[in-house]
């Protein structure tokens, strides 16, 4: 029967009548609809603030005059820069409408009714939304510290699980696993799982323990590794990112991948911005400086930070979260509750440009004053 508030949601699969949408950070148009308000900042979607490199916006002028022509569909110039950046075969190499869309190929590929997958509490939610839809089941691991807990992901793993995620360094968290940690939970799994390292945030980690799992793959034929071009390399409105695995991994995701899914500026872009190292330094460095900066300007207010090695910090206000992100918004500096992801009173906080920071450690010290 048609339910009382939703006409159709009778005809859904069962397991969509449950699912919760991923809710992205509100847009600065959106603010400015809501509130009225102008010039404000947007923190809330970790993107880079130095937006992308000159090389990556002339190759996307560039195909300005072809927008009538459909994309390489296989991607053959983006996925050979891709597999040489990782000197890997360009047949280990999926494209994917953002690293995303890699994580749902995976679900329709290797999740069915019946099937597990495992993840850790406060980690992307992606994996959830992704299991649920193709009517899997969700194993959730309690975190540790904020992060991974290995041994109680792996406490978890049965016959029935085909596909462990983890994000390394972590999302909304900022955490992350060293490398010999990691290399043991992969070696521990069972053939019948596929395990998924998603790095959207690598290229801003420089611990010295932090692992390049790119170059595990010969090791690890059931590994699949997950990038973007959305975040240190400012292409975030183009989406396009891509998984790295053993060549039958990925022709296998390949069966399932939509045609043209990712766009002929946006592989243009993406080739021009793996190769344009210097932009990618810039965006490093600037991080790390306005991490340490925001960091400690936090800790000057008083509240308690998770350290992260992302481009984002995400702080716990001691109190209920959303009202301090609306106050926030009133004040014009849009940040990200994260209450659904089991934080209520964390608030992640994207790292921007210098006045940017500035504006927000005001802005707070403001709504939090009693």
């Amino acid at each position: 029967m048609p339910h009382p508030e939703h006409p159709f949601l009778h005809l859904a699969a069962p397991q969509i009548a449950g699912l919760t949408p991923y809710v992205p950070g509100k847009p600065l148009s959106e603010l400015e609809r809501e509130h009225g308000i102008r010039e404000a900042v947007k923190l809330a979607s970790n993107e880079n603030p130095l937006g992308c490199g000159e090389a990556a916006q002339a190759a996307y002028r560039d195909c300005a005059s072809e927008l009538a022509r459909y994309p390489d569909g296989g991607a053959f110039a983006l996925r050979g820069a891709i597999a040489e950046h990782h000197g890997v075969d360009p047949a280990q190499v999926t494209v994917g409408n953002g690293s995303n869309d890699v994580l749902d190929l995976v679900a329709r590929t290797f999740l069915q009714p019946g099937a597990e997958s495992v993840f850790s509490e406060h980690a992307f939610a992606v994996y959830p939304i992704a299991t649920q839809a193709v009517g899997a089941t969700a194993r959730v691991a309690p975190a540790r510290d904020f992060g991974h807990d290995l041994d109680a992901m792996a406490a978890l793993v049965s016959e029935r699980t085909r596909v462990v995620w983890i994000a390394n360094p972590n999302n909304p968290t900022g955490t992350w696993l060293a490398a010999g940690a990691l290399r043991a939970f992969l070696e521990g799994l069972p053939a019948h799982v596929v395990a998924v390292v998603d790095e959207a945030y690598f290229e801003y980690v420089e611990e010295p323990d932090y692992p390049d799992t790119s170059r595990w793959l010969a090791d690890f034929p059931n590994l699949i590794v997950t990038r973007t071009f959305a975040k240190v390399h400012g292409l975030a409105a183009l989406r396009v990112g891509y998984g790295l695995s053993h060549p039958a991994l990925a022709e296998l995701l390949n069966r399932v991948r939509h045609p043209f899914n990712v766009s002929a500026p946006a592989q243009a872009a993406a080739v021009a911005a793996l190769r344009d190292r210097a932009h990618v330094q810039r965006s490093v460095a600037h991080n790390r400086a306005e991490l340490a900066r925001v960091s400690a300007g936090l800790q000057a207010l008083g509240l308690d930070a998770i350290p992260s090695v992302c481009n984002f910090v995400t702080v716990d206000l001691g109190r209920p979260a959303g009202p301090v992100d609306q106050a926030l918004l009133r004040e014009g500096v849009i940040c990200r509750a994260v209450g659904n992801y089991g934080l209520p009173n964390h608030l992640r906080i994207s790292i921007g440009l210098a006045d940017e920071n500035d504006r927000l450690l005001a802005a707070l010290d403001k709504v939090l004053a009693p």
